[in-house]
């Protein structure tokens, strides 16, 4: 199943994509009310709520699919204006240097552990919105990066078991000021300006995504193509990043974990060759299964400040 989270005013709602298009959670089930509870409105509340949740709103979308007056809970997605696709994770974890050519064109030694660092709720953003680019960085990059949506608590999970405590997937540009990223030892300043953490347009269903270690992952500047890759050439791959970071800190429903980008970044051109995201920049990620996710990047109009 893939759904979405959409505004209406101020106001967040919940859509599942069809292929007729969008099916509007609460139109829908104000038609179709569950006869054995609530049905969830909220994308937080369905990944809170599991395979039940999930369960009730494959049921809504067949209910509401099969009645003559379908077409009225339906909404043609290119007029919608997309939130991200998880909208109040407890956690945003990171994983650094995750691909193995990525830390060679990098020239970075292959880590002997997962490099974790954070990105705060400030950063999110979704398909389809501007990211102005802050006026105290000039080494705006992007990332590519597949994203992890935990589904339910957990604590120092066995490899063999984390994804089955993984609700879903979704693409996210984990965009970096690399000046800033460089300034210190710690990356996190250069990680969480805001609007840094695209998620979306989908979070698509573990059942759907299949097998996160073999998705193919794209990059594209204005079109132009910047980064071709697998999930497969991780270092470490999501059952081991999963079970890694519960041993060293409980993960909840709605938390994210982006797990590193593959090659073809700007940083790792060589430096005469390095064009930073300018304004007016249309960066696209593409992931298998999971759609495109797609952002301007924008010039800050704001008065310039001391860095």
């Amino acid at each position: 199943m893939k759904l979405l989270t959409y505004a209406v005013g101020e106001r967040m709602r919940l859509g599942i994509v069809t292929p007729q298009g969008v099916l509007d959670v609460t139109a829908a089930s104000e038609a179709f009310p569950s006869p054995d509870g609530a049905i969830p409105q909220t994308i937080m509340a369905t990944i809170e709520g599991g395979t039940e949740a999930v369960a009730k709103l494959r049921e809504l979308e067949s209910r509401a699919m099969a009645a003559s007056a379908s077409s009225s809970f339906l909404l043609e997605e290119t007029g919608l204006s997309l939130q991200p696709c998880v909208t109040h994770p407890n956690k945003i974890v990171c994983v650094g240097l995750n691909y193995r050519r990525h830390a060679e064109e990098t020239n970075a030694p292959i880590p002997e552990y997962p490099i974790l660092f954070n990105k705060f709720n400030n950063t999110l953003t979704g398909h389809g919105q501007d990211v102005v680019l802050p006026n105290v960085s000039s080494k705006v990059d992007y990332e590519a990066e597949l994203a992890i949506v935990i589904g339910k608590t957990t604590k120092n999970v066995a490899k063999e078991e984390a994804l089955n405590y993984v609700f879903g997937y979704c693409c996210a540009n984990d965009l970096s000021a690399r000046d800033l990223q460089g300034r210190t030892a710690q990356w996190m300043l250069g990680k969480t300006c805001d609007g840094f953490a695209p998620l979306g347009p989908y979070l698509v269903t573990a059942d759907e995504a299949g097998n996160p270690n073999d998705l193919d992952i794209r990059s594209f500047v204005n079109g132009e193509p910047r980064q071709n890759s697998n999930t497969s050439d991780m270092i470490f791959a999501c059952d081991e990043i999963v079970s890694y970071i519960s041993r060293h800190m409980t993960l909840v429903a709605g938390d994210v974990i982006l797990t590193g980008t593959p090659e073809g970044v700007i940083l790792g051109y060589p430096k005469e060759k390095r064009v930073w995201l300018q304004d007016g920049d249309l960066v696209d990620i593409k992931i298998e299964k999971l759609g495109t996710l797609t952002n301007r990047m924008i010039a800050d109009k704001g008065v310039p400040l001391e860095q």
